[in-house]
């Protein structure tokens, strides 16, 4: 009797997790719907003016009215903010290995960096105006040099975490300094650097468009500036919720690759929910 009730068992414990599952996939939707409803109520229940917040609805009906233009200029802060957040990538990988793996350059050039970080980026955009011009370099330049350091010190913490022991291990067994980075420390610090590759992704949308607003032509930031100048309160609204939108989709590439390359640091599947095998 016992053993039949073990498949039953199995079942329900799937069925469970699967509802789970579902559940948490409908969940984001149903807190973002939340929100914008709660929105709506409270500029209706306190009648507020659309020009200091405007309802979601007038935010929705703006967007589609200006959908041309915000896409164009969508497009064109996606593109720096993924072209500064590729190069920030390349260096912080490059850089990360450096330091972490050295504690000679850990302590040469890990306090410069943490001091160049310390300098607020909108302070350095009218120097790369004199430098580049107006347009998109100083928006690919600041989104790099928001989103570099993040990714720089979680991978340089990854490495850096290598416990001596194992070091010593390998080392006995032939291996070069290389082959310990290559082996043991980098598959360690992808959980890290995965985790840097989402706070970066937000921080590099805000350099692109803090750099569109004070030195652009083009992009969401400065398509927000117009149109708060024309007190036009709801198209930057649109504009904000593209950018957003952009971010959330960064977010969740990341996210799809982390699962794919780095299942193994977690027990289990669906952010932890551990499947009993069988």
């Amino acid at each position: 009797m016992t053993e039949a009730l073990v498949p039953i068992a199995r079942i329900n414990w799937r069925r469970k997790i699967t509802r789970h599952k579902v559940f948490r996939r409908v969940l984001p939707w149903l807190v973002i719907f939340a929100i914008f409803a709660l929105w709506q109520l409270f500029v209706m229940a306190f009648d507020i003016e659309e020009f200091v917040l405007p309802a979601p609805t007038a935010i929705f009906a703006a967007a589609w009215q200006w959908h041309l233009p915000i896409l164009d200029n969508a497009w064109q802060t996606f593109m720096t903010t993924a072209i500064g957040f590729l190069f920030a990538i390349l260096f912080g990988l490059l850089a990360g290995v450096a330091i972490g793996s050295s504690s000679l350059v850990y302590d040469g050039f890990y306090p410069a960096l943490v001091g160049f970080n310390a300098i607020p980026k909108v302070a350095v955009v009218p120097i790369l105006v004199i430098w580049f011009g107006i347009g998109t370099v100083p928006a690919v330049i600041t989104a790099f040099l928001l989103s570099f350091f993040p990714i720089l010190v979680n991978v340089a913490a990854g490495i850096a975490t290598v416990e001596p022991e194992l070091q010593d291990v390998l080392r006995a067994l032939g291996a070069s300094r290389w082959q310990v980075i290559r082996k043991i420390g980098l598959p360690r610090s992808m959980p890290y650097f995965f985790a840097s590759l989402k706070v970066a992704i937000t921080v590099a949308f805000v350099g692109s468009i803090v750099a569109e607003t004070v030195a652009g032509n083009k992009g969401i930031g400065n398509l927000m500036l117009v149109a708060s100048s024309r007190f036009e309160v709801p198209l930057a609204f649109a504009g904000l919720l593209m950018t957003s939108v952009m971010g959330i989709a960064m977010y969740a590439i990341a996210s799809a690759i982390e699962r794919k390359m780095t299942g193994w640091a977690t027990r289990g599947t669906d952010g932890g929910t551990f499947v009993p095998a069988g």
